[in-house]
């Protein structure tokens, strides 16, 4: 699961940061509203920890401006205000929950799981592309009924690709999407493991699912023979 975390108070927002990292969430982090705005405008976050009063803009004002551009991410407020109208203010504006600061890293924890829990239990947390069914819940991938293991990395892509089947997905998008926006590794590593998915998804099937779109990057993809020959 992929987080950003917007708070201008540096030493909280790596704290925060760490601590998310350590519990196995990938997250990315920035300290304006601005920047907010940019990261959301180029990754797909399951969600959002958002501090309300931010330099250039305000949370408020990142949360209007990623409603109106139907970016539906979820979006937990950090908060100093205590006022009722406030919290209020923030959850009409389409905020999925709020924490107030002083605030204990167990509650934030807590309530950060609680809010990516609907988001995916909305979509029943089972994802299927033809015969291949990915359950997040209890990180089972089935294909054809015949189990599939994969490492915590192989996973994360295939349950990244499965959510975006049949749209075609740069080396870019999926490197930034499973991995920080700070990260620097190999050239090549959306590559490496495009391939370890194939010998464990496609090997040994007559449909390859994983195709290569050249010169743009990956797609998940299912074909029905039956349906073509018909």
């Amino acid at each position: 699961m992929k987080l950003l975390v917007v708070e201008d108070e540096r030493d909280l927002n790596l704290i925060i940061v760490k601590k998310l990292r350590a519990e196995g969430y990938s997250v990315d982090f920035c300290f304006d509203g601005e920047s907010a705005l940019d990261y959301l405008a180029a990754v797909e976050y399951d969600g959002v920890v958002l501090d309300v009063l931010l330099p250039k803009i305000n949370g408020f004002q990142v949360l209007k401006e990623i409603r109106d551009r139907n970016i539906q991410v979820p979006v937990l407020f950090l908060t100093a205000c205590t006022d009722t109208d406030d919290i209020v203010s923030g959850l009409d504006a389409g905020a999925d929950d709020y924490v107030t600061k002083p605030f204990s890293f167990h509650e934030l924890l807590a309530r950060i799981r609680v809010m990516i829990r609907k988001r995916v239990e909305t979509r029943e947390n089972v994802y299927q592309c033809g015969d291949l069914i990915l359950n997040y819940n209890d990180r089972t991938v089935k294909r054809a009924g015949k189990d599939i293991d994969l490492s915590a990395r192989e996973f994360a892509i295939l349950f990244y690709m499965i959510r975006n089947q049949n749209i075609v997905l740069t080396r870019e998008q999926i490197e930034n999407n499973i991995w920080n926006m700070d990260y620097e590794g190999s050239s090549n590593i959306i590559d490496v493991y495009i391939r370890y998915l194939r010998k464990k998804v496609d090997d040994g099937f007559e449909t390859k699912m994983i195709q290569t779109i050249r010169g743009a990057g990956y797609m998940l993809k299912w074909e029905d023979k039956n349906k073509v020959q018909s």
